[in-house]
């Protein structure tokens, strides 16, 4: 998919090993990999992707700086909010956990965020 081939995948890339907790907040001007979770109350706001091995049920915003192109990815996905460069959404009221079994990602498409099952690129 072309998503990749833009210049998001040209920014710096930070990896944080590491379980983001209910109140810690992470701001970097590139793309962000979490290596564990982020839990509800926690916060990352990145410039570019965001890709989270784990569970993502804290707040994401990608693109950050008007970046329409920026995606999220998670293991299991179930934010409180997600945001992508001005677009915004939430899940559902009474939707606490995610049923899907399967990596998500999110991205902008004629202008409204979706969320869809991963497909590795080939």
């Amino acid at each position: 998919m072309e998503f990749w081939e833009d210049s998001l995948s040209k920014k710096p890339t930070v990896m944080i090993q590491r379980t983001l907790r209910s109140g810690q907040n992470f701001h970097y001007d590139g793309n962000v990999v979490i290596m564990g979770d982020v839990n509800p109350g926690a916060e990352i706001v990145a410039s570019g992707h965001v890709l989270v091995m784990g569970s993502l049920r804290g707040m994401v915003h990608a693109g950050a700086t008007g970046e329409e192109k920026a995606t999220v990815t998670a293991l299991s996905l179930a934010p409180t909010q997600l945001r992508i460069a001005a677009h915004i959404t939430r899940p559902p009221d009474g939707n606490g956990t995610s049923l899907v079994k399967q990596p998500e990602v999110a991205r902008i498409k004629n202008d409204v965020v979706i969320i869809e099952e991963y497909q590795p690129l080939r």
